[in-house]
């Protein structure tokens, strides 16, 4: 199967969209299709051995509307400026030439010459007026006609029928004497529909304004390291491998790692966090970032397409082409709604007709209703929410990989928390020092136990070497050094022979660690990795090493207890010490010696208890159970299999952004539910006001269009709300 995306010009509601859904979902080997009104975009799950893209481009057009043919951001954002260029200019010349024509008939000013039987007052309004709703209203005419062929209808059709009925009917007064006319009317209609067209395509171009802002953040050129010269080029040109210089004040050009140098970095704009990272030998760096202080060179390991700028470029313009599934229900209901509004429209001009046999007063009535049940703002009420919601997150780094993500976290009662890499950094490191022997300082003996270890591989070995390196204690040579497997290690410094390991391995050697054997207790008891370093047969002190806490995870779990969410540990640790680190964060729910296997089965056992889950996890083995929670937060520090199972990637793992992200998710979908309340509730109650007489035509265009405005305005509001 190939998914592509493509670019539709014309869409102007959402029976547009629906209209183009139902075209391509008939092609053979469509498996499915997301026609997206507010990005203007289609995008088309397909078998390539059963149809080809042309075929859907093809389909598309024969329904009455452009295609652009490619599908590079820059394609939309192009066309979007295009779009809102054109839109501005027709709305601004409809707007100039349809005063005249509404102060001339509302004030019934005439003018110091006549033409024929009439003053040249209301000649202005009919050459004025039909050169609106001809010329600028062209659009829809020509919407209505491509519709017609096809025996379906949308927003073009109601504008075009009721613009037309007004026109044709103020010509035919003209012909035959009738002082009513309407040429006002129509050109107003016109005039506000386009003024609210182009007013909605500015605010879809500010709710997807995230996106473009993330396109423009890239640095442009690179400095290569190459025989030992340096040379500027093109981040085109930039290839895995490469070496790259960064001097301070620069952007990352790409993904890399550190290979000299030291520096610090601002990744804010990857992580929304402000504090700069510290970056040393093998760091990893990314694209876009801001190296402050510090000249670097980095090796290249990702470039092009595949950086987290360019993943997080992608991932947000598929969530935004992407539904909700609330939409849906949108879509349907657009999909009668025409119709339906064109058989209300015949019945209210025949009902008023045979009640009043005032033909005029019959035809305007029908054209209000007409006006007023333009669908626009029902198209535009989840996608610009969606957008915007997207957008935000993208900046704050929570990437939400598409809409149906937004509905699974509306309501989750519990957030199952995987401990490594999670709420835990996921590398070990050293937390107490603890001196037994008298007169023992606590940075000698860190010294004595770093340089024993430096020779180790091992991952607590080298949590040791890091804790004497961050002190910048300066390390001894070791002669005859041993490591023993699972035991420890051992060498000697100087003339004095020094072990280093667990208490049962010294115990083993006679090292008499009675001294310490209160303090062994208490950091075991804290459920963390304690060993004896001893000289001779003296025991001199422990050290305790754990897979520390995040800074903020205690913060993040009195948060989601404050909102009455449920935060649950789960690790394969045994219950002892995973209840002592639970503690830690002020979890009291602890899922204990869970196997990898097991993640996703202990998921469905709360789904059973009828509780909706979030799962957070960083893991390849965690893939199962993000699938299987309601709602899948994959930790973006983690592996790609965690990122692909996940419905939101956090583009760095603090837990603080867990609950940002559901709360994000929450307001989204909020404001989904209020655009579809206003649109739904807008057009059921204005409808019968139409029909009844009770709003002319042209208030009736100026409140469509205030709807639509409506819904954008609202969407919009997510990003002020923190």
């Amino acid at each position: 199967m190939k998914t592509t995306t493509f670019s539709i010009v014309g869409m102007h509601c959402a029976s547009c969209a629906v209209r183009n859904e139902r075209s391509l979902k008939k092609i053979a080997g469509v498996r499915s299709v997301a026609v997206n009104l507010a990005t203007n975009t289609a995008t088309v799950e397909y078998d390539e051995r059963q149809t080809k893209r042309q075929t859907l481009l093809d389909a598309v057009v024969r329904n009455g509307y452009k295609v652009l043919a490619h599908q590079e951001n820059h394609d939309h954002h192009a066309m979007a400026k295009r779009e809102v260029a054109q839109a501005k200019a027709k709305a601004i010349a409809a707007l100039v030439l349809m005063t005249p024509v509404l102060v001339l008939a509302m004030f019934d000013v005439e003018l110091p010459f006549t033409w024929g039987p009439y003053n040249a007052s209301v000649w202005v309004q009919a050459i004025l007026g039909s050169a609106i709703i001809l010329g600028f209203g062209w659009e829809f005419h020509a919407g209505m006609l491509r519709r017609a062929r096809y025996l379906t209808a949308n927003m073009d059709t109601l504008v075009s029928l009721g613009t037309l009925a007004a026109l044709a009917f103020s010509l035919w007064a003209m012909a035959v004497g009738n002082p009513q006319r309407y040429f006002e009317t129509g050109a107003v209609i016109t005039a506000l529909i386009l003024l609210g067209r182009y007013i909605e395509s500015l605010s879809r171009g500010q709710a997807n304004a995230a996106i473009e802002k993330l396109m423009n953040l890239g640095a442009k050129t690179a400095r290569l390291i190459a025989d030992g010269t340096e040379r500027e080029i093109p981040i085109e040109e930039v290839r895995v491998g490469d070496v790259l210089l960064v001097k301070p004040g620069e952007k990352i050009p790409v993904d890399g790692t550190v290979v000299k140098g030291s520096s610090t970095v601002d990744e804010s704009m990857l992580t929304g966090e402000s504090m700069p990272v510290d970056k040393g030998a093998e760091a990893p760096v990314f694209g876009a970032t801001i190296n402050l202080n510090g000249a670097i060179q980095i090796r290249a390991t990702k470039v092009g397409k595949d950086t987290i700028l360019a993943q997080i470029i992608k991932m947000v313009a598929e969530a935004q082409a992407k539904k909700a599934p609330i939409q849906k229900l949108a879509d349907q209901i657009s999909g009668v709604f025409v119709p339906v509004v064109l058989v209300l429209a015949v019945l209210t001009a025949a009902g008023w007709y045979l009640a009043t046999g005032d033909f005029a007063r019959s035809l305007t009535y029908a054209v209000a209703v007409l006006v007023i049940a333009c669908p626009c703002a029902l198209g535009l009420a989840t996608p610009t929410a969606i957008m915007v919601g997207t957008g935000e997150g993208a900046k704050r780094g929570i990437l939400i990989k598409n809409g149906e993500a937004l509905e699974k976290g509306k309501h989750i009662d519990v957030v199952v928390f995987d401990k490594t890499g999670t709420l835990t950094e996921g590398k070990p490191r050293v937390t107490d020092i603890s001196p037994c022997a008298p007169g023992m300082a606590a940075d000698e003996f860190l010294t004595l136990a770093g340089s024993l270890e430096q020779n180790s591989e091992h991952p607590l070995a080298q949590a040791v070497v890091a804790a004497a390196k961050e002190k910048s204690l300066p390390l001894r040579e070791v002669d005859g050094f041993t490591n023993l497997a699972g035991k420890g290690v051992e060498g000697k410094i100087g003339a004095e022979a020094y072990r280093l390991g667990h208490a049962r391995y010294l115990n083993e050697a006679g090292v008499n660690t009675a001294v310490c054997t209160e303090k062994i207790s208490q950091l075991e008891a804290e459920a963390k990795t304690v060993v004896v370093l001893a000289k001779g047969k003296t025991a001199l002190g422990v050290l305790a090493i754990a897979d520390t806490m995040k800074p903020d995870a205690v913060a993040a779990v009195q948060q989601l207890t404050a909102s009455g969410v449920t935060a649950v540990m789960i690790s394969g640790d045994n219950r002892r010490t995973a209840e002592a680190i639970a503690k830690q964060a002020g979890i009291t729910s602890v899922l204990a010696q869970v196997l990898p296997q097991e993640k996703a089965e202990k998921v469905k056992l709360l789904q059973r208890e009828g509780k909706k889950v979030a799962f957070v996890g960083d893991g390849i083995n965690d893939a199962p159970a993000l699938a299987q929670a309601n709602l899948g937060v994959a930790i973006g520090t983690g592996t790609d299999i965690a990122i692909e199972a996940g419905d939101i990637v956090l583009v760095k793992g603090s837990p603080l952004k867990v609950v940002e992200a559901i709360q994000l998710s929450q307001r989204t979908f909020r404001t989904i539910v209020q655009n579809m309340y206003w649109a739904f509730g807008y057009n059921v109650a204005a409808i019968p006001l139409a029909a009844f007489g009770l709003l002319n035509p042209m208030i009736a265009a100026g409140a469509m269009a205030f709807s639509s405005i409506s819904v954008v305005g609202n969407s919009l509001r997510i990003r002020r709300k923190r």
